[in-house]
């Protein structure tokens, strides 16, 4: 694994919004065109096997925690226990998430947390990378299969779906990367064969008569996927609406488990000293002298805060940290040319899929991270 200095390419702004990437230059920089990280064959199979491995131990945690009525020690209220339980047992699908992993090349990658509800950066590791390797380096290869894998899920959901039952894809108005990733997914069903139609979480109306969700023109909401976090569906007025079951979410209620980092101790009761987890706990004490302070629902690198000791080393701001927080002992990301590299490693539905690399010159990953490329050679 190196980080690698390369030419830029004319004009790649404008060829980026030929595909639809508009935020690529957002807070002055967001793609980092110009670097681009090299990795070996052997090291590629080896996160893709990792990530593998992680997925089917997040599974067993999920049984675990909905089995023993542990929901509650991860902050999340009684009302939804029922409604998570009637989902997993369900078996609702999943049709995508992100393990967030540091990874030098040499060590063993480490599960930093698992972004499993709404995961960020899906278009520049699926679309913008490509692009990217096709015209600079078309002689490598690239981990990427993502696309051709949501193409597989959608298909498969177009089966879940009563025949000519429309798919909604809604995420915040005004929030251009969220309504780019939106569109993204919204086009991949369309080219699976389902009618998939746009609407804004704002823009959706709840009938209380018929108990059912609707969009502007009337037309009832029976399936959506959502960029939209479980925990401020939780917290939203109407949010209680969807214990009624009358909508059906992709990500699925189940998911609420594996978003909230409170799944990390729980990882480490069940699978303690394996080699890609971190020591993680709900009391400082156990992490020893150097640990990371989480919240259970905190994003974009929100409210965390980073201890030596007694030494505050590194801190955020943010409004998460209410419901409660894990603790996890401090595994430093890899530092290249001053940049703290973290990989996305993506799974879809229910495979490892490709990665995606943000960089950030804190050691916290924060939302003010670059987004880079990457290739392997064989």
């Amino acid at each position: 694994m190196k980080r690698l200095t390369v030419s830029t390419r004319p004009r790649w702004q404008e060829r980026f919004e030929e595909f639809g990437f508009s935020f690529h230059s957002m807070d002055g920089l967001y793609w980092n065109e110009g670097v681009c990280y090299e990795f070996s064959a052997q090291e590629i199979d080896h996160i893709e096997e990792v990530t593998s491995t992680l997925n089917d131990m997040c599974t067993e945690a999920v049984d675990h925690v909905i089995g023993k009525h542990l929901l509650p020690e991860i902050g999340i209220p009684d009302a939804f226990g029922e409604f998570i339980r009637k989902s997993w047992e369900r078996d609702d699908r999943s049709l995508y998430g992100r393990f967030d992993l540091s990874y030098d090349g040499r060590d063993e990658p480490k599960l930093l947390e698992y972004n499993a509800d709404t995961p960020t950066s899906l278009f520049e590791s699926s679309i913008a990378q490509w692009i990217w390797i096709e015209e600079m380096f078309p002689r490598n290869d690239q981990f990427n299969s993502i696309h051709e894998k949501l193409l597989d899920a959608f298909s498969q959901v177009r089966g879940d779906l009563p025949l000519s039952t429309p798919l909604y894809f809604s995420c915040v108005k005004d929030h251009e990367e969220d309504f780019v990733t939106v569109e993204y997914m919204r086009d991949v069903a369309i080219q699976a064969g389902l009618d998939a139609r746009h609407i804004f979480i704002e823009d959706i109306g709840y009938s209380a008569d018929t108990e059912t969700f609707y969009d502007l023109g009337n037309d009832e909401i029976a399936f959506m996927f959502k960029l939209y976090p479980w925990e401020w569906i939780m917290a939203d007025e109407f949010g209680g609406h969807v214990l009624r079951e009358t909508i059906r979410m992709y990500e699925p209620p189940w998911k609420m488990v594996l978003s909230n980092k409170g799944i990390l101790p729980f990882l480490w009761e069940m699978f303690e000293g394996h080699p890609n987890l971190l020591p993680s706990f709900f009391e400082a004490a156990k992490c020893g002298d150097s640990y990371v302070k989480k919240p259970f629902f905190s994003r974009e690198g929100a409210n965390i805060t980073y201890y030596r000791g007694d030494r505050r080393v590194e801190n955020t701001e943010g409004s998460y940290g209410a419901e409660g927080f894990i603790y996890q002992k401090a595994h430093p990301l890899p530092c290249f040319d001053g940049n703290f590299a973290v990989i996305g490693s993506w799974v879809i539905n229910g495979l490892a899929a490709g990665i995606g690399i943000r960089e950030d010159t804190s050691p916290i990953t924060k939302n003010t991270s670059t987004f880079v490329p990457h290739y392997f050679t064989p």
